[in-house]
């Protein structure tokens, strides 16, 4: 489906499902640390590796994956409250990666609708719209708030597309969650090796294709759009 002032690009899609961090913002491993640090401050010394392969999930699943359900039981509030604080303090260096606001708009240009779709804290979203620019490109904004389960389930993804009468969409990651819910809700899945994840994973979990980064997607947005895998 064309808008009105975008070239009508025959696609298979309608619509695009964005991830934020790590997809169109350089924060995931700022959210790593900001988890370190909140663990330390229950007594807890988790490694940053372990943490970083959470990223992606919501705070509402990542206690409990990275330290266990007795760890979530007894300082998930007190965590993901600490979490908070701590990514506050240094949200100002976190900048949008390479390609990301030239991505919004060519999905645009092909008519299509975008959606981000965020399993993390709305005012961190806030700051990932400020600095890719991304409010006048988009259709809308989905977030921890608007679902009871964060990714890997397919809730938020499914709430994207039907917040835009979405007939058809591609889903844009950055981690293995992406994929895995893109997969549960039956969406087709593209990854960016962005977030920290690797090819191979981002392949296992799901995704059709992946690209180092968004300026490779862009050059090759017509072959994604088309549901031709190209770059394995």
């Amino acid at each position: 489906m064309s808008r009105p002032g975008y070239c009508c690009i025959v696609t298979d899609f309608d619509t695009a499902v964005l991830d934020v961090d790590g997809t169109l913002v350089d924060s995931n491993y700022h959210h790593a640390r900001a988890w370190q640090r909140a663990f330390r401050e229950v007594g807890l010394a988790v490694p940053a590796w372990r943490i970083h392969r959470s990223i992606g999930m919501g705070g509402d699943r990542l206690v409990s994956a990275v330290a266990g359900e007795s760890v979530e039981h007894a300082h998930g509030d007190r965590l993901r409250a600490t979490w908070k604080r701590e990514l506050d303090a240094v949200i100002h260096e976190i900048a949008a990666l390479e390609g990301a606001t030239d991505l919004l708009d060519e999905l645009r240009h092909r008519g299509l609708k975008i959606v981000l779709a965020s399993s993390g804290d709305p005012d961190h979203l806030e700051h990932a719209l400020d600095v890719v620019d991304a409010r006048p490109r988009i259709d809308g904004v989905v977030s921890s708030k608007d679902v009871k389960a964060t990714k890997p389930s397919p809730d938020l993804l499914s709430v994207a597309v039907d917040s835009v009468t979405g007939a058809s969409a591609v889903v844009i990651g950055d981690t293995v969650w992406d994929a895995e819910a893109a997969r549960r809700a039956g969406l087709r899945a593209v990854g960016v090796l962005t977030g920290g994840f690797s090819r191979d994973e981002l392949l296992g979990a799901g995704a059709a294709e992946v690209y180092t980064g968004l300026p490779d997607l862009v050059e090759d947005l017509d072959v994604v759009l088309n549901g031709v895998p190209d770059k394995n």
